[in-house]
């Protein structure tokens, strides 16, 4: 009985095993795939990397290699060993600069000597006894004794250890929002488990039977234990550095699991279950293994197309109204929903209070007939009635004292309050118009905002002013879906702004505006060229607020329109080469394209047909034009601002 017992932990034992290099790996590709600019999801791809090492050295380990062999992959484990308390202590270094904290250098230097220790430990362990001394006993059982370095391993794992979770516990405690600071919360202790999980607790032991029954019910304990943090730690850590909205990113990830590291863990399964048995059904487990296989795999496929909309609607989209959510899955790549921005308004409002030391927040919308208060913090919000019965006067107030570039904040009931305003909805003289306003609980008899925080509340007003907008954008995009869904303001990066406090420089992130915003701006551009002589892409476009185009008004009779439509010819002549005009010229194609196409409004089978380009093909080199045309706007709005 004891045998049957051990043979089937020790075949559920290599199946864990290969399930965590299964889900480490995959995780790592994910990670590193979705987004490879992003410092956080490189660090975390170092830790993934390390566990799967450790991990794909015991399932080699479980195929009975040669003694030599066994001794040589017990070493290259501490590939893994010895670099990930490194590793973790790199990842919460990042995580903190994300909150606004980068490293002056000191951090820097931590994770860099970490990692030469780390580097120190893995030659120690290759070449030598010092730290390790692998006792191989026989092809299935090995032990590991400590060496004279190994209590020092000890301390550094603890040390980088530890200091990691006190660098996560500050990234927590920086956190604005109520969904950043669970999330932080999440990895805090998440991810502690890859490095807790592969800490090799066998060298503790000494010489002793760890293939008995009882240390393989532990250690496969440890192992599913192990699978299901890996999986809690994969999901806060995918918002990090990503632009898409936060339900994007859980329906990717959930599609990931199932279709990826979900189907090669049943095949994986399957394999394990069947290897044991003489004859199934009549016929070797040798030929049936692969149709079983297939079969699952095929199986799983089918029961994932099924069940994956149930489940977003189920965990994703439960809160969204069925006509709304049929739209945003077509649009969810770049649009926000009103609870997202609704979140982040919050999100702006609780750092003002924050900042400022008040209690209460609120913004209020003007753009229906009645007063909306649309979002709220703190317990002195004004009501419906009493914000209908005084819209008069707040308008009469806000018209008088408040201007688009000052947030001038004014006196009202025991409140002060400021406008917003909106820069696509011009009014009847051509200025921005109030879509709202932004009122703070009043701290005393008379405003008195230092320099500083005038500047910081300015800066939370313009927030709260684009996505009061977006907001207002979305009415509007069921009548004029081309032209309005690339100007919606708000992505997960400037989302990030609001969510942790002002870092040292003021910023949580340090990336340039119009740099870390170019696919935004490219799909501005797009959709300004395509409305070229009217429509909301042109009139309505994020552009209209570049200073470039500010800069042109004066030449085109203060029209915005037009002098957005100035700035794109600007920039479409400057794509034009030196000399005369050739139709089939590689040189001319970018211009030849942007000329016939918006400018001229040929069709594109007759512009194809002219440059004699495929369809295919003239969509191809379309695209590369018009990001042409974006970079050469975003180098005269950058040239001008640096002239400013």
């Amino acid at each position: 009985m004891e045998d049957i017992l051990s043979t089937l932990l020790n075949s559920i034992n290599e199946t864990l095993a290969t399930a965590i290099v299964v889900l480490t790996a995959s995780l790592f590709i994910y990670n590193l795939t979705r987004n490879l600019r992003n410092r956080i999801a490189r660090t975390s791809g170092i830790v993934l990397a390390c566990v799967t090492i450790v991990s794909l050295c015991d399932v080699l380990i479980s195929m009975r290699p040669s003694s030599g062999t066994l001794e040589n992959i017990v070493r290259a484990q501490w590939i893994g060993i010895a670099f990930v308390p490194a590793a973790t202590f790199h990842l919460s270094d990042a995580l903190l600069a994300t909150t606004g904290l980068p490293s002056r250098g000191r951090r820097r230097r931590v994770a860099r000597l970490l990692y030469f220790i780390g580097a120190l430990f893995i030659i120690a362990a290759a070449f030598s006894n010092i730290l390790i001394i692998p006792i191989i006993r026989n092809t299935t059982l090995v032990n590991i004794l400590s060496g004279t370095l190994f209590s020092v391993y000890v301390v550094y794992f603890a040390a980088a250890i530890g200091v990691s979770f006190i660098n996560v516990q500050r990234a927590k405690q920086r956190c604005l929002t109520r969904d950043t600071r669970r999330r932080m919360g999440y990895l805090q202790f998440a991810m502690l488990t890859p490095a807790l999980g592969i800490f090799p607790y066998s060298v503790l032991l000494g010489l002793s039977e760890t293939a008995s029954v009882g240390m393989l019910f532990l250690v496969n304990i440890a192992n599913t234990a192990l699978i299901l943090m890996l999986l809690f730690l994969s999901y806060p850590l995918s918002f990090f550095g990503t632009q898409k909205p936060d339900r994007v990113v859980k329906a990717d990830l959930m599609r990931f699991m199932l279709r990826g590291p979900a189907t090669a863990l049943l095949a994986v399964a399957v394999i394990n279950l069947f290897t044991p048995a003489t004859r199934i059904l009549g016929l070797t487990a040798t030929s049936i293994i692969p149709f079983a296989v297939v079969v699952v795999i095929l199986f799983w496929q089918w029961l994932i197309a099924i069940a994956i909309p149930w489940l977003q609607q189920k965990f994703i989209y439960n809160n969204e109204d069925d006509d709304q959510l049929e739209k945003l899955q077509d649009l969810s790549e770049r649009l926000l929903t009103r609870s997202d921005l609704r979140q982040l308004l919050d999100a702006v409002l609780s750092s003002t209070c924050d900042y400022l030391q008040v209690s209460t927040a609120f913004v209020v919308s003007l753009v229906d007939d009645a007063p909306e208060l649309v979002a709220s913090v703190g317990p002195t919000r004004p009501n419906a009635n009493w914000l209908q019965d005084e819209k008069s006067a707040i308008i009469s107030v806000l018209a008088t004292h408040g201007s688009p570039e000052k947030s001038e904040l004014s006196a009202w009931q025991t409140y002060w309050i400021t406008p917003l305003f909106g820069g696509r909805t011009p009014n009847e003289y051509g200025d921005q118009a109030i879509i709202g306003f932004l009122g703070i609980q009043a701290r005393s008899g008379h405003i008195d905002l230092t320099t500083d925080e005038q500047k910081t509340f300015h800066t939370q007003v313009k927030r709260a002013a684009e996505t009061l907008e977006d907001m207002n954008v979305q009415s509007e995009i069921y009548a004029a879906l081309e032209g309005l869904l690339p100007q919606i303001n708000i992505t997960r990066s400037r989302a990030a702004e609001v969510e942790y406090r002002p870092g040292r420089n003021g910023q949580a992130t340090a990336t340039p505006e119009l740099i870390s915003e170019r696919e935004q701006i490219i799909e501005q551009v797009r959709a300004a060229l395509r409305h070229y002589w009217g429509g909301p892409g042109l009139t309505s476009s994020r552009l209209l607020e570049f200073h470039i185009v500010r800069g042109a008004l004066a030449e085109n009779a203060e029209n915005p329109a037009r002098a957005l439509r100035s700035v794109l010819q600007k920039a479409i002549d400057l794509q034009r080469p030196e000399g005369e005009r050739k139709l089939l010229s590689p040189e001319w194609m970018v211009y030849n394209i942007l000329e016939m196409r918006f400018i001229e409004r040929d069709k594109v089978r007759d512009v194809a047909n002219r440059l004699a380009l495929s369809e295919p093909d003239f969509y191809r080199k379309q695209k590369v034009a018009i990001e042409a045309v974006a970079n050469t706007i975003i180098d005269l709005e950058m040239s001008e601002r640096r002239q400013d």
